[in-house]
């Protein structure tokens, strides 16, 4: 039985130990310094589960518990700025290292702290990034020649009546990271930063009509992989008509991007959050094959489930099962175990296959 540390016991962190604890094969303590949140009072401490009261963001109590308690990997559900600290905290202790990080300056973080490393260091294992660069790695090797890459993933309340169009289903301060920080793209084969709440277009799936717009992270290390090997690449997060350009009137307009704690309070009084949310995700990737110009795209629609006996949100599903697979993958199946690892090194029907993957399924 493997000892799994997750470090966080909000939303994802909560639904990550429920998987592992489900699986049997896992032993889970949990790390916050608050455990008050709704979804953690779900789990109740036993044998195989311990929560444990430290401030992950206190080098000292994090290094003391970890020196006292050896564990095999810890799992990041923290927010993006606390996981360097956990990463050089890992290599220390000799553990494996996962987060579901979308911040590329922390990811960049991660990766030096993974050189020499003994274990792996596996950021970036969430929906998007994650997922969505194996789905879309999937897709590429099919091409001789690749011209355009096209990925869109959006979380959004199944129903909606306020004028965002918009419903809380994960982290404010993420969700703000996004819209506000620089985005790496390929534009005519070379690799660059391009703005948020930009590239705005009409998408359309299953007759639903959604808009996508530019937003940071999403991409993870596919466009450094795949820099000057094709045409255009970009990542952009799907929303309901109308949501991109109030978002730029408050965070340009009234200059709330300077103001972020502002705007956090602003939208967790006003938004509601929900558990009744559908996460879409689209891929679509044109090229020549066979001298011929194709275009091969993947859709997923994933629904909340109940999973341990309680009601999840389809955007907890596919963030804690994506990190969820990647660790089994690494821990039991034929990964790599040393140094950094990139989403894309992992084959979609592995990860599919795996008990967690197949909740994307």
């Amino acid at each position: 039985m493997h000892k799994i540390i997750v470090a966080g016991a909000g939303k994802i962190g909560s639904l990550i130990s429920a998987l592992f604890l489900e699986s049997s094969d896992y032993q889970v303590t949990m790390l916050d310094a608050d455990f008050s949140g709704h979804d953690v009072q779900r789990l109740q401490e036993s044998a195989v589960l311990r929560k444990v009261v430290v401030d992950a963001t206190d080098e000292k109590k994090l290094s003391d518990f970890l020196r006292e308690n050896p564990h095999d990997a810890i799992v990041s559900s923290l927010p993006f700025y606390c996981n360097p600290l956990v990463a050089e905290c890992a290599k220390k202790f000799n553990m494996h290292y996962f987060d579901l990080t979308e911040d590329t300056e922390v990811t960049a973080a991660v990766k030096k702290f993974s050189e020499g490393a003994r274990t792996a260091f596996v950021p970036q294992c969430g929906l998007a990034p994650g997922f969505i660069g194996i789905a879309a790695h999937h897709l590429m090797k099919k091409f001789s020649t690749i011209d355009t890459v096209k990925m869109r993933v959006g979380a959004l309340p199944v129903n909606s009546n306020n004028a965002l169009h918009y419903a809380l289903t994960w982290s404010t301060e993420g969700l703000i990271n996004e819209y506000a920080n620089l985005c790496e793209a390929i534009v005519q084969g070379d690799l660059m930063w391009v703005r948020p709440l930009e590239g705005l277009e009409a998408i359309e799936l299953d007759g639903v009509q959604y808009e996508a717009f530019n937003t940071s992270g999403g991409l993870g290390s596919l466009a450094q992989l795949y820099q000057g090997k094709v045409r255009t690449m970009n990542y952009r997060t799907l929303r309901y008509p109308g949501h991109c350009e109030k978002i730029r009137f408050l965070m340009n307009d009234l200059r709330l991007n300077e103001d972020r704690g502002t705007l956090k309070t602003i939208l967790e009084r006003a938004i509601p959050k929900t558990y009744q949310d559908v996460v879409l995700i689209y891929v679509s990737v044109s090229g020549y094959l066979e001298g011929l110009f194709l275009e091969d795209n993947l859709v997923y629609k994933v629904y909340p489930k109940d999973i341990a006996g309680h009601r999840w949100s389809a955007i907890q599903i596919t963030t804690a099962a994506s990190i969820c697979a990647m660790v089994d993958l690494t821990l039991n199946g034929n990964g790599q175990k040393e140094g950094f690892v990139y989403q894309e090194n992992i084959r979609l029907e592995d990860f599919l296959a795996n008990r967690f993957g197949q909740y994307y399924s």
